[in-house]
């Protein structure tokens, strides 16, 4: 059996206890107890979430064995800091532990004891910008739903915590069990890591025209030269200019704004599942099918096979 256990601090958030459904009918659909979920605080007793609904807990000691750690955020992360006598407690935990989640800003808690240097990461989208800055040797990924890397699992807001439990019901599981519970639960599908939390690219506020006119003009060019010489010319700046001009306005280097407009148009493509692979690489600017699932298990850590079979994967009920 494998025991689950949900670290809980005052003022969590409560729905992070609803991802714990997602174990309990895994064990229905599998008809055995494959897991086992315990609630447990520092203090034992109760704790309070941040709507005031109250939990039984155990006491954290140092006999607390889990093979799976849940830890939950608070509504603002930046409202307060993690007690040392919490982050030592996670320190240990995850150390005996198979893995560890960081529920939506659980993050910042993993973070705070250490355990996300050199990992890849998401956290809620409102604050992942804040986790880079923090821990600046983290590799946040904003645009994504859940990500696991090792032995750390981490999900952006409350509700893709339920996708990345129903990615550790897979891993452990198998496709069809994950795929049941999805059913079960009347979830629309089980979205994978590589979904995106909302289009990055909406983020993109250019100031003047020109810049505006570059990324129209790499929006219906994604095949083509996009290289910041072409992008360049296109607006007549040299390109030391746009280079420049381009990061000024929008935080980002023309090929990583390329490269983002590539990826989000090449996966919703994959979604709506109308064309093949090959035909997608070659219509959004990557070289190859095989150039394009290597940038997506790059950066999204997703293959595009896993997407199209996720998409393609509407609960009809059981």
């Amino acid at each position: 059996m494998h025991r689950i256990g949900y670290f809980l601090t005052e003022g969590f958030q409560v729905m992070a206890l609803g991802t714990q459904s997602v174990f309990e009918f895994a064990n229905v659909v599998a008809k055995e107890q494959v897991y086992q979920v315990t609630n447990y605080s520092l203090t034992g007793g109760v704790i309070t979430s941040s709507i005031g609904a109250s939990v039984n807990t155990l006491k954290a000691t140092s006999e607390a064995q889990a093979d799976t750690w849940m830890v939950s955020g608070i509504v603002d992360p930046l409202a307060r800091d993690s007690t040392a006598e919490e982050l030592n407690f996670v320190k240990t935990a995850a150390g005996r532990a198979q893995r560890v989640g960081g529920m939506c800003t659980g993050a910042f808690v993993l973070a705070e004891a250490g355990l996300l240097e050199g990992k890849r990461v998401t956290t809620h989208w409102a604050y992942a910008g804040v986790l880079k800055q923090r821990f600046p040797n983290t590799l946040v990924e904003p645009d994504s739903i859940f990500i696991n890397d090792g032995s750390i699992w981490t999900s952006a807001g409350l509700s893709a915590a339920m996708d990345l439990v129903l990615g550790m019901v897979e891993k452990d599981l198998g496709h069809e069990i994950a795929n049941r519970v999805a059913r079960v639960l009347v979830m629309y599908h089980r979205r994978s890591g590589g979904q995106s939390q909302h289009s990055e690219m909406l983020n993109i506020a250019p100031k003047s025209d020109r810049v505006q006119a570059a990324l129209e003009h790499a929006r219906a060019n994604l095949s083509g030269d996009l290289s910041a010489d072409a992008l360049a010319k296109i607006v007549h700046l040299s390109e030391r200019q746009f280079r420049r001009v381009f990061l000024s306005e929008t935080g980002l280097s023309p090929a990583k704004a390329v490269e983002q407009l590539r990826l989000e148009t090449a996966r919703n493509m994959i979604q709506r599942g109308h064309h093949s692979l090959e035909i997608i690489a070659r219509e959004t600017g990557f070289r190859d099918r095989r150039h394009l699932r290597e940038v997506f298990i790059r950066k999204l850590g997703v293959s595009p096979q896993s997407l199209r079979r996720d998409a393609r994967e509407a609960p009809t009920g059981e």
